[in-house]
Protein backbone atom coordinates (compact mmCIF):
# COMPACT_ATOMS: atom_id res chain seq x y z
CA UNK A 1 0.00 0.00 0.00
CA UNK A 2 3.04 2.30 0.82
CA UNK A 3 4.53 1.82 -2.64
CA UNK A 4 1.27 2.59 -4.63
CA UNK A 5 0.38 5.60 -2.49
CA UNK A 6 4.08 7.36 -3.15
CA UNK A 7 4.10 6.13 -6.94
CA UNK A 8 0.93 8.15 -7.33
CA UNK A 9 2.31 11.14 -4.91
CA UNK A 10 5.79 10.89 -7.73
CA UNK A 11 3.64 11.14 -10.55
CA UNK A 12 1.53 14.73 -9.75
CA UNK A 13 3.43 17.77 -10.17
CA UNK A 14 1.34 19.10 -7.55
CA UNK A 15 1.75 16.56 -5.02
CA UNK A 16 5.89 17.21 -6.29
CA UNK A 17 5.90 21.07 -5.74
CA UNK A 18 3.57 20.37 -2.26
CA UNK A 19 6.77 18.28 -1.09
CA UNK A 20 9.44 20.39 -2.08
CA UNK A 21 7.47 23.45 -0.57
CA UNK A 22 6.86 21.91 2.91
CA UNK A 23 11.02 20.32 2.32
CA UNK A 24 11.89 24.02 1.68
CA UNK A 25 9.49 25.61 5.03
CA UNK A 26 10.98 22.59 7.05
CA UNK A 27 14.52 23.45 6.01
CA UNK A 28 14.18 27.35 7.03
CA UNK A 29 13.30 25.79 10.17
CA UNK A 30 9.86 26.93 10.47
CA UNK A 31 8.43 23.48 11.61
CA UNK A 32 10.71 22.04 14.82
CA UNK A 33 11.95 18.60 14.27
CA UNK A 34 9.49 16.28 16.05
CA UNK A 35 6.55 18.77 15.05
CA UNK A 36 3.16 17.05 13.95
CA UNK A 37 2.37 17.98 10.02
CA UNK A 38 -1.64 17.36 10.61
CA UNK A 39 -3.21 17.51 7.34
CA UNK A 40 -6.04 19.63 7.61
CA UNK A 41 -3.20 22.36 8.85
CA UNK A 42 -1.08 21.84 5.40
CA UNK A 43 -4.03 21.33 3.10
CA UNK A 44 -5.40 25.04 4.52
CA UNK A 45 -1.25 26.26 4.02
CA UNK A 46 -1.29 24.80 0.30
CA UNK A 47 -4.93 25.77 -0.66
CA UNK A 48 -5.95 22.31 -1.79
CA UNK A 49 -7.60 18.91 -0.08
CA UNK A 50 -6.32 16.58 2.53
CA UNK A 51 -5.30 14.06 -0.76
CA UNK A 52 -2.32 15.31 -2.21
CA UNK A 53 -1.31 16.73 1.08
CA UNK A 54 -1.23 12.83 2.54
CA UNK A 55 0.78 11.64 -0.98
CA UNK A 56 3.43 15.02 -0.52
CA UNK A 57 3.89 13.90 2.93
CA UNK A 58 4.64 9.88 1.76
CA UNK A 59 7.30 11.38 -0.53
CA UNK A 60 9.24 13.39 2.06
CA UNK A 61 8.78 9.82 4.26
CA UNK A 62 10.75 8.40 1.58
CA UNK A 63 13.47 10.74 1.50
CA UNK A 64 14.06 10.78 5.43
CA UNK A 65 12.31 14.43 5.73
CA UNK A 66 9.39 13.27 7.80
CA UNK A 67 9.01 10.53 9.99
CA UNK A 68 5.50 8.29 10.11
CA UNK A 69 4.39 7.07 13.33
CA UNK A 70 1.52 3.94 13.71
CA UNK A 71 -1.63 5.65 14.86
CA UNK A 72 -0.43 9.37 15.24
CA UNK A 73 0.28 10.36 11.54
CA UNK A 74 3.19 12.37 10.30
CA UNK A 75 6.27 13.96 11.72
CA UNK A 76 9.18 16.26 11.11
CA UNK A 77 12.20 14.00 10.51
CA UNK A 78 15.62 14.09 11.64
CA UNK A 79 16.57 15.17 8.76
CA UNK A 80 15.92 18.53 9.49
CA UNK A 81 18.96 18.74 11.98
CA UNK A 82 21.50 18.49 9.16
CA UNK A 83 19.77 20.94 6.89
CA UNK A 84 19.41 18.24 4.20
CA UNK A 85 15.47 18.64 3.98
CA UNK A 86 15.86 21.15 1.27
CA UNK A 87 18.50 19.34 -0.69
CA UNK A 88 15.89 16.14 -0.43
CA UNK A 89 13.06 18.01 -1.45
CA UNK A 90 14.38 19.47 -4.45
CA UNK A 91 13.68 22.60 -3.18
CA UNK A 92 15.40 25.92 -4.73
CA UNK A 93 15.62 29.58 -3.19
CA UNK A 94 14.07 32.29 -4.48
CA UNK A 95 14.68 33.59 -7.85
CA UNK A 96 13.66 36.29 -10.03
CA UNK A 97 15.32 34.92 -13.13
CA UNK A 98 13.67 32.17 -12.58
CA UNK A 99 10.48 31.17 -15.32
CA UNK A 100 7.38 31.68 -12.39
CA UNK A 101 8.93 35.23 -12.05
CA UNK A 102 10.04 35.82 -15.36
CA UNK A 103 6.17 34.97 -16.27
CA UNK A 104 4.92 37.16 -13.37
CA UNK A 105 6.83 39.93 -14.22
CA UNK A 106 5.74 39.99 -17.94
CA UNK A 107 2.39 39.86 -16.78
CA UNK A 108 2.66 42.99 -14.29
CA UNK A 109 4.06 45.32 -17.53
CA UNK A 110 1.54 44.05 -19.56
CA UNK A 111 4.12 41.94 -21.80
CA UNK A 112 1.25 39.12 -21.74
CA UNK A 113 -2.27 39.22 -22.74
CA UNK A 114 -4.67 38.61 -20.53
CA UNK A 115 -6.21 35.08 -22.22
CA UNK A 116 -2.90 32.77 -23.10
CA UNK A 117 -2.49 29.31 -24.55
CA UNK A 118 -0.24 26.78 -22.59
CA UNK A 119 1.46 25.92 -25.77
CA UNK A 120 1.56 29.87 -26.22
CA UNK A 121 3.95 30.03 -22.68
CA UNK A 122 6.23 27.05 -23.38
CA UNK A 123 7.09 28.36 -26.77
CA UNK A 124 7.98 31.78 -25.35
CA UNK A 125 10.10 30.38 -21.80
CA UNK A 126 11.35 27.23 -23.15
CA UNK A 127 9.23 24.81 -20.71
CA UNK A 128 8.31 21.15 -20.73
CA UNK A 129 4.70 20.17 -19.61
CA UNK A 130 5.53 19.64 -16.63
CA UNK A 131 7.27 22.93 -15.68
CA UNK A 132 4.30 24.77 -17.11
CA UNK A 133 2.32 23.01 -15.19
CA UNK A 134 3.75 23.62 -11.79
CA UNK A 135 3.58 27.31 -12.61
CA UNK A 136 0.01 27.58 -13.33
CA UNK A 137 -1.01 25.88 -10.45
CA UNK A 138 1.10 28.19 -8.26
CA UNK A 139 -0.07 31.26 -9.96
CA UNK A 140 -3.50 29.68 -9.28
CA UNK A 141 -3.09 28.89 -5.66
CA UNK A 142 -1.50 32.09 -5.35
CA UNK A 143 -4.43 34.17 -7.16
CA UNK A 144 -3.66 35.37 -10.31
CA UNK A 145 -4.29 33.06 -12.94
CA UNK A 146 -7.30 30.48 -13.83
CA UNK A 147 -8.03 28.04 -16.24
CA UNK A 148 -10.79 28.57 -18.72
CA UNK A 149 -13.80 26.98 -19.37
CA UNK A 150 -12.78 25.98 -22.68
CA UNK A 151 -9.53 25.79 -23.67
CA UNK A 152 -6.25 28.17 -22.33
CA UNK A 153 -5.32 30.08 -18.96
CA UNK A 154 -6.88 33.70 -18.43
CA UNK A 155 -4.47 35.71 -16.06
CA UNK A 156 -6.57 37.74 -13.24
CA UNK A 157 -5.63 41.99 -12.86
CA UNK A 158 -6.06 40.82 -8.96
CA UNK A 159 -3.21 42.80 -6.24
CA UNK A 160 -0.94 43.78 -9.96
CA UNK A 161 -1.73 47.49 -9.07
CA UNK A 162 -1.08 49.56 -5.92
CA UNK A 163 -4.38 50.58 -5.63
CA UNK A 164 -5.52 46.89 -5.13
CA UNK A 165 -2.67 45.83 -3.17
CA UNK A 166 -3.63 49.05 -0.21
CA UNK A 167 -7.39 47.69 -0.57
CA UNK A 168 -6.12 44.13 0.37
CA UNK A 169 -3.92 45.76 3.58
CA UNK A 170 -7.06 47.95 4.49
CA UNK A 171 -9.38 44.38 4.52
CA UNK A 172 -6.47 43.05 6.53
CA UNK A 173 -7.30 45.99 8.70
CA UNK A 174 -11.15 45.05 9.32
CA UNK A 175 -10.59 41.29 9.69
CA UNK A 176 -7.51 40.46 11.87
CA UNK A 177 -8.82 42.49 14.98
CA UNK A 178 -11.92 41.49 14.45
CA UNK A 179 -11.07 37.86 14.63
CA UNK A 180 -9.79 38.30 18.05
CA UNK A 181 -12.81 39.73 19.49
CA UNK A 182 -14.74 36.61 18.38
CA UNK A 183 -16.20 35.13 21.32
CA UNK A 184 -14.99 31.36 20.19
CA UNK A 185 -11.31 32.97 20.03
CA UNK A 186 -9.25 30.74 21.61
CA UNK A 187 -5.92 30.77 21.97
CA UNK A 188 -3.25 27.81 21.63
CA UNK A 189 -0.35 28.08 23.52
CA UNK A 190 1.53 25.80 22.00
CA UNK A 191 1.57 27.55 19.07
CA UNK A 192 1.88 30.77 20.59
CA UNK A 193 5.33 28.88 21.83
CA UNK A 194 5.99 28.11 18.32
CA UNK A 195 5.89 31.36 16.86
CA UNK A 196 7.58 33.43 19.70
CA UNK A 197 10.78 30.75 18.80
CA UNK A 198 10.45 31.73 15.22
CA UNK A 199 10.09 34.96 15.17
CA UNK A 200 12.91 35.94 17.90
CA UNK A 201 15.31 33.46 15.43
CA UNK A 202 14.30 35.76 13.05
CA UNK A 203 15.72 38.92 14.74
CA UNK A 204 18.74 36.75 15.83
CA UNK A 205 19.87 35.09 12.80
CA UNK A 206 17.59 34.60 9.87
CA UNK A 207 16.42 38.06 8.71
CA UNK A 208 20.09 38.27 7.24
CA UNK A 209 20.40 35.10 5.96
CA UNK A 210 17.23 34.00 4.54
CA UNK A 211 15.79 34.71 0.89
CA UNK A 212 13.34 37.30 0.55
CA UNK A 213 10.05 34.74 -0.58
CA UNK A 214 10.83 32.75 2.98
CA UNK A 215 11.20 36.03 4.79
CA UNK A 216 7.60 36.92 3.20
CA UNK A 217 5.92 33.69 4.12
CA UNK A 218 7.21 33.57 7.58
CA UNK A 219 5.40 36.55 8.33
CA UNK A 220 2.14 35.47 6.73
CA UNK A 221 1.93 32.24 8.57
CA UNK A 222 2.70 34.55 11.46
CA UNK A 223 -0.68 36.46 10.94
CA UNK A 224 -2.46 32.93 9.61
CA UNK A 225 -1.86 30.98 12.95
CA UNK A 226 -3.64 34.23 15.02
CA UNK A 227 -6.36 34.22 12.75
CA UNK A 228 -7.72 30.27 13.30
CA UNK A 229 -8.03 31.17 17.09
CA UNK A 230 -10.88 32.68 15.82
CA UNK A 231 -12.79 29.50 15.59
CA UNK A 232 -14.48 30.92 12.62
CA UNK A 233 -12.56 29.31 9.26
CA UNK A 234 -14.13 32.16 7.20
CA UNK A 235 -11.76 34.54 9.01
CA UNK A 236 -8.51 32.20 7.98
CA UNK A 237 -9.41 31.30 4.55
CA UNK A 238 -10.21 35.20 3.52
CA UNK A 239 -6.70 36.25 5.23
CA UNK A 240 -5.31 33.33 3.33
CA UNK A 241 -6.63 34.06 -0.15
CA UNK A 242 -5.43 37.58 0.39
CA UNK A 243 -2.05 37.03 1.25
CA UNK A 244 -1.71 34.28 -2.01
CA UNK A 245 -3.11 37.36 -3.97
CA UNK A 246 -0.28 40.15 -2.52
CA UNK A 247 2.41 37.69 -3.50
CA UNK A 248 2.37 38.95 -7.18
CA UNK A 249 3.61 42.83 -6.72
CA UNK A 250 5.68 41.56 -3.56
CA UNK A 251 7.69 39.15 -5.78
CA UNK A 252 8.68 42.59 -8.18
CA UNK A 253 9.59 44.70 -4.44
CA UNK A 254 12.83 44.36 -2.32
CA UNK A 255 12.77 43.28 1.11
CA UNK A 256 13.77 46.17 3.52
CA UNK A 257 15.25 44.00 6.11
CA UNK A 258 15.71 46.53 8.98
CA UNK A 259 12.12 47.46 8.82
CA UNK A 260 11.50 43.09 9.60
CA UNK A 261 13.29 43.60 12.70
CA UNK A 262 10.53 46.15 13.88
CA UNK A 263 7.53 44.09 12.42
CA UNK A 264 9.49 41.00 14.14
CA UNK A 265 9.07 42.88 17.34
CA UNK A 266 5.54 43.98 17.15
CA UNK A 267 4.75 40.23 16.39
CA UNK A 268 6.29 39.33 19.79
CA UNK A 269 4.48 41.87 21.46
CA UNK A 270 1.15 40.74 20.01
CA UNK A 271 2.07 37.43 21.23
CA UNK A 272 3.39 38.25 24.69
CA UNK A 273 -0.14 40.44 25.17
CA UNK A 274 -1.55 36.73 23.90
CA UNK A 275 0.32 35.01 26.33
CA UNK A 276 -1.18 37.21 29.27
CA UNK A 277 -4.82 36.42 28.08
CA UNK A 278 -4.81 40.47 27.36
CA UNK A 279 -6.79 39.68 23.93
CA UNK A 280 -8.37 42.90 23.91
CA UNK A 281 -5.10 45.12 24.20
CA UNK A 282 -3.69 42.39 21.52
CA UNK A 283 -6.81 43.03 18.93
CA UNK A 284 -5.44 46.96 19.40
CA UNK A 285 -1.77 46.27 19.05
CA UNK A 286 -2.58 44.36 15.95
CA UNK A 287 -5.18 47.26 14.31
CA UNK A 288 -2.04 49.77 14.71
CA UNK A 289 0.58 46.91 13.44
CA UNK A 290 -1.44 46.84 10.34
CA UNK A 291 -2.77 50.44 10.04
CA UNK A 292 0.36 51.89 10.92
CA UNK A 293 1.65 49.65 7.84
CA UNK A 294 -0.97 50.99 5.58
CA UNK A 295 -0.74 54.60 6.53
CA UNK A 296 2.91 54.97 6.90
CA UNK A 297 5.51 52.52 5.89
CA UNK A 298 3.38 50.45 3.17
CA UNK A 299 5.17 50.04 -0.39
CA UNK A 300 3.55 52.31 -3.30
CA UNK A 301 4.83 49.40 -5.59
CA UNK A 302 4.49 50.54 -9.28
CA UNK A 303 5.77 48.42 -11.12
CA UNK A 304 7.60 49.23 -14.47
CA UNK A 305 6.24 49.64 -18.06
CA UNK A 306 7.00 47.56 -20.70
CA UNK A 307 9.19 50.52 -22.05
CA UNK A 308 10.62 51.08 -19.14
CA UNK A 309 12.49 47.24 -18.72
CA UNK A 310 12.84 47.46 -22.88
CA UNK A 311 15.04 50.15 -21.96
CA UNK A 312 16.70 48.48 -19.01
CA UNK A 313 14.83 49.38 -15.76
CA UNK A 314 14.15 46.26 -14.25
CA UNK A 315 13.66 47.74 -10.77
CA UNK A 316 10.05 48.99 -9.48
CA UNK A 317 9.29 51.86 -8.10
CA UNK A 318 9.54 51.33 -4.54
CA UNK A 319 8.57 54.93 -2.49
CA UNK A 320 9.09 54.35 1.31
CA UNK A 321 9.12 50.82 2.34
CA UNK A 322 8.47 47.62 0.54
CA UNK A 323 6.87 44.34 1.98
CA UNK A 324 7.95 44.14 4.54
CA UNK A 325 6.20 46.77 5.79
CA UNK A 326 3.85 44.33 7.23
CA UNK A 327 4.68 40.78 6.09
Amino acid sequence: MTGRVTGMASSSHLVRKIARDLASAIAAREFEVGKHLGAQELADRFGVSRSPIRHALHLLRAQGIVEQKANRGFFVGSAALNGSAGEAGGAHPFDEQSPYQRIAADWLVDRLPAEVTEQMLRSRYDLTRAQLADILLRAAREGWAERKAGYGWRFLPVAKTPEAFAQIYRFRTLIEPAAMLEPTFTIDRAVLDEHRSIQQRMLDTDIAQLNGEKLLDIGALFHEALIRFSGNPFFHQSLVRVNRMRRLLEYRSRVDRHRLHTQCSQHLEIISLLQRGDVAEASYLMRRHLGGALAEKLPIVTPPTAADTDAGTDAPDVRQITPSAET
